[in-house]
């Protein structure tokens, strides 16, 4: 039998679902070794020593170890949805900003207590300003998003930006659901609706 490659993966994080939505599109079949990241597995731990997921171990001892680049992996081995199309242009700017500031303001939004505070140490305060910065780049997301009614970010069809920044954007959405379902934002919670509806996701966060 052939040896699969082998994902190391944790079921909630962003990074880690989006590289498994790359595997699941592509087809790849693959090992999935689903983790603790309070204790994290040897064999791990010694393919990638930055200790985060996702890491993907292939068959011939390589390590790829940022979701992106096992996302262009897979996709590279079979892209059957287009994802990396040159006719959508998958928008590095945008993934960019997501895995920049937007990331930097969700982290502190949902988690306000694992970061230092202003001299007052008002935590929900400093999450409400955390929640507002990530907002104003969510605001530029809908902004694409009606473009045109698209119904997705680069045009009619999913790209490697919508499927990049979609778990993100998912993890900030449920920190406050109520609050997400409140703002004037209808093109973003359509197209984050649809894709928590889709087989695909569900398929990806199945737990193991």
């Amino acid at each position: 039998m052939t040896a699969l490659p082998v994902l190391y993966s944790f079921r909630r994080c962003p990074y880690a679902i989006r590289a498994r939505l790359a595997l699941a599109v592509s087809g790849v079949g693959y090992e999935l070794r689903e983790v603790s990241l309070k204790d994290k597995p040897a064999d791990m731990l010694a393919a990638s020593p930055k200790a985060t997921v996702p890491v993907l171990v292939l068959p011939g001892g390589q390590v790829i170890d940022e979701s992106l680049d096992i996302m262009r992996w897979a996709l590279s081995q079979n892209d059957p949805d287009g994802w990396l199309s040159p006719a959508l242009n998958d928008r590095p700017d945008l993934i960019a900003d997501n895995d920049g500031k937007f990331k930097h303001a969700l982290d502190r939004y949902k988690y306000p207590n694992r970061y230092p505070l202003a001299s007052d140490g008002d935590t929900h305060a400093f999450a409400l300003a955390q929640r507002l910065e990530a907002a104003n780049w969510l605001q530029t997301l809908e902004s694409h998003l009606s473009q045109g009614w698209q119904v997705w970010l680069c045009g009619p069809q999913p790209s490697l930006a919508d499927m990049a920044i979609l778990p993100f954007v998912r993890q900030f959405a449920h920190t406050d659901a109520a609050w997400f379902a409140a703002q004037p934002w209808p093109q973003l919670q359509a197209w984050l609706a649809n894709f928590e509806a889709s087989a695909m996701f569900k398929n990806v966060m199945a737990k193991h």
